[in-house]
């Protein structure tokens, strides 16, 4: 759809919002505007902004606000999982059988990159994961943060790398942990129509105040969640059942769904008044799971791992796993965070600071069982520690805001700056020598390393850095009592690819007290991690021809193996830098006292020198001799290699539409709220702009259309919560015997309800169901012939219907 046909069927979606919902006689508390969210209440935003009084209706660009109460009315204990049900914009995919994409998934926030979303708590920056998933995009593990431990979620919907620096080029996440004394604890049980996914979740929070001087909160939450599987048997698993009729193969033989996970959350949020104008506070938070999914299933009558071999006379992988083997890998993770600084104000209070250290790291060690080393023959262990990667960071913030009074009636000048010192550390710790080894059964095909998931071998181990300095101002000018004008600008320099410098220019004008126009242009970026300008991934094997060994995989662009392609006429391997964005937005917001809010915003993003990986470049015999004059490790056995590189650009384009309404509906309080979100990119330059497979893949991927709305009743002791979710047409592989590149998919609704019953003040039970419909997409002709059934890059849940209990206490 054009982008003009898009708004106009935007603008004319948010008049019938706003007819359907607001009726002639209304009375209730006023609302924010929000995506969807069943509880919005009016307060005061800490995003986007650094003016202390701001409201998202006052806001300068487009900003949601997540209560409490709507994180924990969803089933699912992973935050991901919870925003994409809210947030329109925000997609979120299952990815089985993905490798660690599988624990640490993707999600985006209008179809940007995972990292190109900026992730804060209680306003300060948040560490990555150590995983570099599609593409090599290193993001925030949302999954990590307890979900019990959340006051309130605040999206901010523009770019704002002037205003926080790398990262926010789709926007920022802003997640506020609750600072209010009392105890409160849950224990909620959830499970799949189809009787498996059995997930337990507990968890337990003590506030305490100190003598109106402070606060403590501490939250614990606890998960165990069973594996799910949506698959057929697999054909060949079929033929080979039939022609060894004496043998139990497993049906099926591998698993396609959510994988077995249990692990344990924890926050704390804490500050105390050092004097009366000066506060310490500490926060953090700490979390550790474990995981296990199938990868695929190994015939024993085709996979080369079972192959006889003269290096082991009268040994047979058939008397190990005579039914084949499906590897099963399993990632063991540690999460920790942990910020701690002063604040106050000067003076009369219209000079404030605040200072503050963070330390965030993200561990993550792979684990495989019931595979082995082929290579290795009789030798071999059936389970390997692969390697272990891990993300550092350290932040140093300074933080001044001065409220100047210019003698203008309008209000005074808010004039914010400072600067932050990062510094980012990515190691990778080499595995068990076994799960990299090449054994002797190799001269006769038999493949090497942990089959699956080959380990990482001493030559990729390592530990890389970078060290960032960044200072910044920005001001917001009430040129009127109703027009507003904030200007922002950053500089940045980074260790390892230079400097940048981002602006920001954005507007508010008050056409009435409930009607107001808001505008943004920024400039964003968002630079190359240690991890992908210097890590490695690499897997060996022997060439059975010449009985040399090869090394194949994933090199740094900035390393020896670079060089020696960049000789080539045909091939420029760069070192990376910074993607670049320009962002522009223009909506209208409103509000009343009658309980009824919405907003229209349209927004254009353009990225350049986004992250892809390369062509896959075979080396020449003259290459390979240049390798090992150089001293690269395994250089005389390295065929084929690709690289992360700046590859293309694309031009993103869309339209948010919210609305909230709140009333009395006969004896009890009536909360409606809906969002839609149109969003559309679209490849203008690079490596994908002339593949046309890659580039519809990447461009149709994820719906155009998504949306919610979303009906809470609160009458007596009961509540009824009723959601609707929908997502638009999307396109996924299809590779089906026909010969078709790609199968397109239908929009989706899916219906969630829930009843609470408040038994008394204390206690509250929950029972609900989402997709109570037990609503599930086409079947998916990709993979088929490994037998599963629905597309692994859905953008929703494809288990089906879910109905869950939950058990509230305050106390």
């Amino acid at each position: 759809m054009p982008f003009g046909k898009t708004i106009a069927a935007g603008l004319l979606l948010s008049s019938a919002s706003l007819l359907a919902l607001a009726p002639a006689s209304a009375q209730g508390a006023a609302a924010d505007s929000g995506a969807g969210a069943d509880d919005m209440v009016e307060q005061i935003i800490v995003t986007g902004t650094r003016r202390a009084e701001r409201t998202a209706f006052s806001s300068l660009a487009p900003i949601d606000i997540i209560t409490s109460d709507a994180v924990d009315r969803t089933a699912s204990e992973d935050l991901l999982d919870t925003l994409a049900q809210i947030v329109p914009s925000f997609n979120v995919q299952r990815l089985p059988l993905a490798d660690g994409l599988v624990f640490v998934r993707p999600a985006t926030l209008r179809g940007l990159s995972p990292d190109q979303t900026l992730v804060l708590v209680n306003g300060k920056r948040r560490h990555r994961a150590a995983l570099l998933g599609s593409n090599g995009a290193q993001s925030a593990d949302l999954a990590q943060i307890p979900s019990f431990a959340i006051e309130r979620i605040e999206v901010l919907r523009d770019g704002a790398s002037a205003q926080y620096g790398s990262d926010a080029i789709a926007g920022v996440i802003n997640i506020l942990l609750d600072d209010e004394p009392g105890h409160s604890a849950f224990g909620q049980f959830s499970e799949y129509y189809e009787g498996d996914g059995d997930n337990y979740r507990a968890g337990f929070q003590a506030g305490f105040g100190f003598a109106e001087r402070g606060f403590l909160v501490t939250t614990f939450e606890y998960f165990d969640a069973a594996r799910t599987s949506r698959t057929r048997q697999r054909p060949d698993a079929l033929a080979f059942q039939a022609a060894n009729p004496d043998l139990d193969v497993p049906n099926p033989v591998q698993n396609w769904g959510q994988p077995e996970r249990d692990g344990i959350r924890f926050a704390l949020n804490s500050q105390y008044a050092l004097a009366d104008t000066t506060d310490a506070y500490l926060f953090g938070t700490y979390g550790e799971s474990d995981g296990v999914s199938d990868f695929n299933w190994r015939n024993p009558d085709t996979t080369s791992a079972f192959n006889p071999s003269d290096a082991f006379p009268g040994f047979d992988l058939r008397t190990l796993y005579p039914a084949g083997f499906t590897p099963q890998f399993g990632q063991e993770d540690r999460d920790i965070s942990l910020t701690g600084g002063a604040r106050g104000a000067l003076g009369d209070g219209a000079f404030t600071w605040d200072a503050s250290l963070g330390y965030g790291s993200n561990r993550i060690e792979y684990v495989m069982t019931d595979t082995i080393n082929a290579s290795l023959g009789p030798d071999s262990p059936t389970a390997f520690r692969p390697g272990t990667l891990e993300q550092r960071e350290f932040n140093i913030n300074l933080d001044f805001v001065h409220t100047l009074d210019i003698g203008n009636d309008a209000g005074p000048v808010n004039i914010a700056f400072g600067g932050e010192r990062r510094e980012e550390t990515y190691e990778i710790e080499a595995g068990d020598p076994a799960s990299f080894a090449i054994g002797p059964g190799a001269v006769d095909g038999l493949p090497s390393g942990s089959n699956g998931f080959p380990g990482y071998s001493d030559a990729q181990a390592g530990t890389f850095d970078q060290e960032s300095y960044a200072a910044y101002v920005d001001v917001e000018v009430p040129l009127t009592s109703r027009w507003t004008l904030g200007l922002a600008g950053r500089y940045e320099d980074f260790s390892e690819f230079g400097d940048t410098l981002n602006g920001k220019l954005s507007t508010r004008f008050e056409i009435t007290p409930t009607l107001a126009l808001r505008a943004t242009a920024s400039t964003g970026f968002r630079a190359p991690t240690p991890g992908q300008l210097f890590s490695e991934r690499t897997s060996q094997g022997l060439d059975t021809v010449t009985l040399n060994i090869f090394t194949r995989g994933r090199f740094s662009p900035q390393g020896a193996v670079a060089d020696i392609i960049s000789r080539r006429a045909d091939a420029d391997i760069n070192p990376l830098t910074a993607e670049e964005s320009e962002n522009y937005s223009l909506g209208l917001a409103y509000s009343n006292n009658a309980g009824f809010s919405a907003s229209i915003d349209v927004y254009q993003v353009n990225v350049d020198d986004r992250f892809g990986t390369s062509q896959t470049f075979t080396l020449t015999d003259a290459e390979r001799a240049e390798l090992v004059a150089l001293g690269v490790p395994g250089g005389e056995g390295i065929t084929s290699v690709n690289f992360f590189q700046n590859d293309f650009d694309t031009r993103t384009r869309g339209v948010d539409i919210v609305a909230a309404y709140t009333t009395q509906a006969g004896p009890g309080t009536l909360s409606l709220t809906a969002a839609y979100n149109y969003n559309e990119t679209e490849v203008t330059d690079g490596r994908l702009e002339d593949n046309e497979t890659l580039r519809v893949r990447f461009e149709d991927l994820l719906p155009k259309h998504t949306g919610n709305a979303a009906a809470n009743y609160a009458v007596g002791d009961l509540e009824f919560l009723g959601r609707l979710r929908y997502f638009g047409p999307w396109t996924d592989f299809s590779f089906n015997a026909a010969g078709e590149i790609f199968q397109e998919f239908g929009g989706e609704v899916f219906v969630d309800l829930a009843v609470t019953w408040n038994i008394r003040e204390e206690v509250s039970l929950r029972v609900g169901a989402e997709n109570v419909f037990d609503t599930f997409p086409d079947e998916a002709e990709f993979q088929s012939n490994r037998g599963l059934i629905y597309s692994r890059n859905a953008p929703y849940d494809t288990d089906g219907g879910l109905y869950y209990l939950r058990l509230g206490v305050d106390f």
